[in-house]
């Protein structure tokens, strides 16, 4: 079964490359959202396997969303991503409940899936 994706992040460029690089990876993109308000309402109508969900948001920051994902049912896997390094972040990304973390410029379908597929909780990739 393909993974259904769900793509958040403020930059509408950024989210057509996502989108092409999920696309080619296998995954399929179910929806886009720029803003934590509209992720949380594209997960209740859309029901993504996976929120691939950027940090820096508008609105509410990527691990406030997270959170919120966290305490719906069902609940999707939630990779962080972001043009900064993990170390950036110091340990909030291990704090999260999100699955992992992959940097903007490794983004790729083979990224993803390592991600969201590891063993347990994923080591997550670094920039």
């Amino acid at each position: 079964m393909t993974a259904r994706v769900l793509i958040v992040d403020d930059h509408a460029p950024f989210r057509s490359l996502a989108r092409r690089l999920l696309v080619a990876g296998g995954f399929q993109v179910v929806g886009e959202a720029a803003d934590g308000a509209g992720a949380l309402s594209a997960v209740r109508d859309l029901a993504p396997d996976v929120v691939l969900l950027d940090v820096q948001l508008p609105d509410l920051d990527g691990f406030a969303v997270a959170e919120a994902l966290a305490r719906r049912q069902p609940v999707p896997i939630v990779v962080l991503v972001s043009s900064r390094a993990l170390l950036d972040y110091g340990h909030r990304v291990d704090a999260s409940t999100a699955r992992g973390f992959i940097t903007k410029s490794e983004l790729s379908g083979e990224t993803l899936l390592r991600v969201i597929d590891g063993p347990g909780r994923p080591v997550p990739c670094s920039g």
